[in-house]
């Protein structure tokens, strides 16, 4: 892992997560269709399930990029917050991953069953989506997404404090953070919470970008100081 193939991925992890998003709003009115009862929920569903399941498996495969990201940004420093990094990052990725994957691999199955003329089983569908749906959506996908994202990105500023760049990317990773961990009490109902994390998630869209491009032009300064002292003895030797 170098940095340009750690910035490639920062990039791509924000441009699938954001075209993911987008296209699910447009055909599939999410995240507000969560708010909607069940079955008119797995109702909208099969209507769309198509692009529906292409762009959640997207979304989740953007997910699954932070495991590596993790150990990439994780070779910038020698900081003992950024080692922490690597595990709170690789869970990060985890949960989302298995919470965004219920939608291609168990949502089709709980929609045709909610869509059968026999009650109990359309009752059963209904049912098992619910569960499914508050265990690996509200538990582990967001609840303990939130938590973890917003944990990975506060221990790599504390890590790499502004020897990448200055106070500007500090505080927009801190914001981001901040904002997305608010998404725990989203549960709670209370106003504008879910405004907040979504505007924390774009916030972090920008401040992942902006960290890769970074990498791209610039090395953070403990990293080269201990490249030139190598290359000093080197010389000397």
């Amino acid at each position: 892992m170098n940095r340009k193939l750690t910035a490639a991925l920062l990039i791509a992890a924000a441009v699938m997560t954001n075209a993911a998003f987008t296209v699910l709003g447009t055909v599939f009115n999410y995240p507000d269709v969560l708010k909607e009862p069940t079955a008119d929920i797995l109702a909208n569903f099969r209507t769309h399930q198509g692009p529906v399941t292409f762009w959640f498996a997207v979304m989740a495969v953007s997910a699954a990029l932070f495991a590596p990201i993790a150990v990439g940004v994780a070779r910038l420093s020698t900081h003992r917050a950024m080692r922490w990094s690597v595990p709170i990052g690789i869970a990060a990725a985890v949960v989302q991953v298995l919470g965004l994957s219920r939608w291609p691999v168990l949502v089709p199955g709980f929609a045709n069953d909610a869509a059968s003329t026999d009650p109990t089983v359309a009752a059963h569908g209904r049912d098992a989506f619910e569960t499914a749906h508050f265990i690996l959506g509200n538990v582990i996908g967001e609840t303990l997404g939130y938590l973890f994202t917003a944990t990975w990105t506060v221990l790599v500023l504390v890590a790499l404090h502004r020897t990448l760049a200055g106070r500007w990317f500090t505080a927009l990773g801190a914001v981001s953070a901040i904002l997305i961990a608010a998404g725990v009490l989203s549960p709670a109902n209370l106003p504008l919470i879910d405004t907040a994390n979504f505007v924390g998630y774009v916030l972090w869209s920008v401040w992942l970008v902006a960290f890769a491009v970074l990498l791209l032009l610039r090395e953070p300064r403990r990293t080269a100081e201990l490249s030139r002292d190598a290359d000093l003895v080197q010389v000397q030797g």
